[in-house]
């Protein structure tokens, strides 16, 4: 009878009696798969060559070896990791702190670019044992002469791949020719493409080569869904999933810097702890504001690409994919921020009808597929709201220390003679503020009802039923071509306010280029990605029209309706002021569009009249008198 193998654990490792208690605090038992591979490796002074997705434990991997391995009474820098971003050398560093908890007198050091070098330089001259940095600061560094590898044992390549992508594998090498000949690497990669396979092959002797298989490029661990974005703008949806959707913390991507900002705003603007993070921002604010959402004091992360590589929060169960990134391993990235270290995460992407093949795209490269979401309808919000607010009534009162509040309201009670069920209703709106506490779907006007009207046999009424002609099909006086009077413009009814949740938007497209309500409906609905359902009261001018749209249109999308093109002119889209008289508002010049194949100048349809003035190589056409030339 076959007995099964015990499980490894960090105590069969090898590792220091002072790593282990870290360990022990931090609450690790059993190894990952790559940390059992990869550290007595890494303790016996042999290279490594790891393939691993991330979130698998790499951090550990060669962090604990390492201080198992440092001389404390050294001043010049053992070890040294390289990472691409600055996010992630911060994230090594303090995982050096935590596992080092046990070993007095232990210094790590992040360096990157964004931080001042006053900071750097000074601690480099006390002396650390490990450095975390990004390749162009180590490489000024080590151009500057003030860190010295010439005591260095171990060097970590983290996320090697990811390097490469950035542009940093020419810094990587130069560091690497500047180590010591008697060294230790360890190159770790999500991939191996052979530029990171060649540096391997030069730089690593005899390398331990461990590769954790994935099935899927992404973690089994997170769940994948999409909102199919079609009829509602993003903003709203987005709203109703953070109202409903339970998270922890949630990190949601947006394609622009721009559009970080714009999002945190509006989202703050809704009562929700939100900000911005990209790379514009200080050093020292961003690192504020990654600790703020580990501290608890912020809820959501909105962040572009760059500046959310690496990052690593534990609290984050839900990343949002607001904008749909350009390929496929930017998605990987992206949602690769939740779900890491075998924790369960949620991963959400918004698709316009437009990217439907970069659904399929990302869906074939993690081989997973993504599931339809549906949209929390409009009661569920409402009643979580009204869940809540009972929630926060109960927690108050449990929270006691109302004794003044109440002997106020008594007072006012009896001075006023207004029950008290009616103070609580004015004190609950006038916490509620202006904005509304309920959702309220959009109403639509329904259509009118076709009025019966006497038939006979074939459906028709007769003649005499019809009654006498109404004026306004009545033949006029026919007119000679002296005295043709044009026919004047049928006058628009004075335009009311949008329904709620509408905004009115003028485009440069009217009567004058024959357009129709179809080709407006049509355009918009394609080029935005909205049910035509959702489009509101079209009214067509002379050379403009106004229409209703969903309010709070995301900037890119009124950027790219402004270059469409209908009925020969771009709608040059822009919403419509409060109060603005429309009727004096300034059209947008007309842009010249030629006709098949006329251009300026030329005599073709379109073209100047008049004579046509004379080549300039004297060539003169027969049959044509000089004043036609």
């Amino acid at each position: 009878m076959s007995q099964e193998t015990p499980a490894l654990r960090f105590a069969d490792l090898g590792l220091s009696e002072a790593v282990m208690k870290a360990v022990a605090d931090v609450g690790y038992e059993t190894p990952s798969p790559i940390q059992a591979a990869t550290i007595p490796a890494l303790l016996a002074g042999r290279d490594v060559l790891g393939t691993a997705q991330t979130g698998t434990g790499k951090t550990a991997a060669f962090a604990l070896p390492s201080l198992s391995n440092i001389d404390l009474n050294a001043q010049k820098p053992q070890v040294l990791v390289l990472a691409p971003t600055r996010e992630l050398a911060i994230q090594v560093a303090e995982a050096f702190q935590t596992y080092s908890a046990a070993i007095p007198g232990f210094r790590v050091l992040p360096i990157y670019g964004g931080q001042p070098y006053g900071q750097q330089l000074s601690s480099l001259r006390r002396g650390v044992h490990v450095v975390v940095g990004t390749p162009g600061r180590v490489i000024d560094h080590l151009d500057r002469g003030t860190l010295d590898l010439s005591e260095l044992k171990t060097l970590v390549l983290d996320e090697a791949d990811e390097m490469l992508r950035m542009g940093f594998i020419d810094d990587v090498e130069a560091v690497l020719k500047k180590l010591p000949e008697q060294r230790q690497v360890a190159l770790f990669s999500a991939t191996m493409p052979p530029a990171i396979r060649r540096i391997a092959q030069t730089y690593l002797k005899d390398p331990t080569e461990v590769t954790i298989a994935s099935k899927t490029t992404t973690s089994a661990n997170i769940r994948q869904r999409y909102w199919w974005v079609a009829g509602m703008h993003k903003l709203d949806a987005l709203t109703r999933i953070l109202e409903v959707e339970p998270f922890d913390a949630m990190i949601i991507f947006a394609r622009t810097k721009a559009g970080t900002e714009e999002l945190a705003e509006k989202l703050q603007a809704r009562g929700m702890a939100a900000a911005a993070i990209n790379g514009d921002m200080q050093q020292a604010q961003r690192e504020r504001t990654i600790q703020q959402l580990k501290d608890g004091k912020l809820d959501i992360l909105v962040a572009t690409d760059v500046a959310a590589r690496g990052l690593d929060v534990e609290r984050i169960s839900h990343v949002l994919n607001y904008d749909i990134p350009y390929d496929t391993e930017s998605y990987v990235h992206r949602i690769g921020r939740t779900g890491r270290a075998g924790r369960s995460g949620e991963a959400i992407l918004f698709v316009t009808p437009r990217e439907k093949g970069m659904l399929r795209s990302i869906e074939r490269a993690t081989r997973q597929p993504i599931e339809e979401m549906q949209l929390p309808s409009v009661d569920a919000v409402n009643d979580h709201r009204v869940t809540k607010f009972m929630d926060r009534i109960s927690e108050t009162l449990a929270g006691g220390d109302l004794e003044f509040f109440r002997e106020l309201l008594q007072r006012y009670e009896g001075e006023r003679n207004v029950p008290a069920i009616d103070i609580a209703a004015a004190l609950a709106k006038l916490l509620q503020g202006d904005a509304p506490f309920l959702l309220t779907p959009p109403v639509r006007t329904p259509r009118p009802e076709r009025t019966e009207r006497p038939a006979r046999d074939g459906g028709f009424p007769r003649r005499e039923e019809r009654g006498e002609r109404p004026a306004r099909f009545e033949r006029g006086p026919r007119q000679d071509d002296a005295g043709f009077e044009p026919r004047p413009r049928r006058e628009m009814p004075p335009r009311g306010e949008p329904e709620f949740g509408m905004e009115t938007y003028r485009i440069e497209v009217g009567h004058a280029h024959g357009v129709k309500p179809s080709n407006i409906v049509g355009a918009i609905a394609n080029e935005a990605g909205l049910e035509s359902r959702f489009i509101g009261r079209i009214d067509i001018h002379d050379d403009f029209s106004v229409l209703d749209l969903p309010a709070d249109m995301p900037t890119d999308t009124l950027q790219h309706l402004k270059k469409v093109w209908v009925s020969g002119q771009q709608l040059q889209m822009r919403r419509v002021e409060p109060g603005e008289n429309l009727a004096s508002a300034p059209s947008a010049p007309r842009p010249f569009k030629p006709k098949f194949g006329g251009k300026p100048g030329g005599r073709g349809p379109g073209a100047p009249t008049g004579p046509r003035p004379p080549r300039r190589d004297g060539f003169k056409p027969k049959g044509r008198a000089a004043s036609d030339r």
